[in-house]
């Protein structure tokens, strides 16, 4: 960023805000991988390693949201540069949010695990995985790289997991059906499914929060929402 303030060390305020959001941001990927990790290749090895570093999330969530608080105190900015302090701290809370949903797939993976021989299939999931993890990754680089059309590339694209878990839903729902046997496993790789939605979700949110950014308005239009297969409790964790 080229230094445009009268006092030049906001720069460096800035600088430093957006390098803690860049650790959040790799710390949350990693987090997401390893859960999807865990429940693909059944080892819950690294659960517990997890469950740990969402507790590092947290920390790091709240020393940027107070080194954000105590610029705007002694800083005192306005117009673009309040708007960019702003947007870190909302990011900051999506992206600790979406260690929450990654700290809750890899509890529920260690269920499924315990289960082995229900057998659950998980092709679709990892594929909605796979989708949501190249958004959020795109999303992240869209950030650092102040890009507001590829952040609305991102945020187009969540119609798509929309639809994957909608189909996903009803899948697994008649599989419970036929299979009674698999009702426990494959209860939770619905709930794993719903949060891996939900990240998508909290992604499409990041994106807003560019386009904001760089534009001062949010989206106009409204995104067509495909996802009709909530339940009351689904997407608690």
């Amino acid at each position: 960023m080229k230094s445009g303030h009268i006092v030049a060390s906001f720069d460096d305020d800035l600088s430093e805000l957006n390098q803690m959001l860049a650790q959040l941001g790799g710390l949350a990927e990693t987090q997401f991988a390893n859960a999807i990790d865990a429940l693909e290749r059944r080892d819950n090895r690294n659960i517990d390693a997890i469950v740990q570093g969402d507790k590092q999330l947290d920390e790091l969530e709240y020393e940027l949201n107070e080194r954000a608080l105590e610029i705007i105190a002694l800083r005192s900015p306005v117009a673009a540069d309040l708007r960019r302090v702003v947007v870190t701290l909302k990011v900051a809370g999506i992206l600790e949010r979406i260690g929450d949903y990654a700290k809750n797939m890899a509890k529920r993976s260690r269920v499924i695990i315990e289960h082995e021989n229900s057998k659950s299939e998980n092709v679709s999931v990892a594929r909605m995985a796979a989708l949501v993890q190249q958004m959020l990754n795109q999303v992240l680089d869209a950030y650092a790289s102040n890009d507001s059309d590829l952040a609305m590339d991102v945020w187009d694209r969540d119609t798509e997991v929309d639809r994957m878990h909608t189909s996903l839903f009803r899948e697994m729902l008649a599989r419970m059906s036929e299979n009674p046997e698999q009702v426990s496993a494959s209860s939770h790789l619905l709930f794993i499914a719903k949060n891996i939605e939900r990240i998508g979700d909290h992604t499409t949110g990041i994106a807003e929060q560019i386009f904001f950014l760089a534009n001062g308005q949010f989206p106009d239009d409204e995104r067509p929402k495909a996802d009709k297969s909530s339940v009351s409790g689904l997407d608690q964790i």
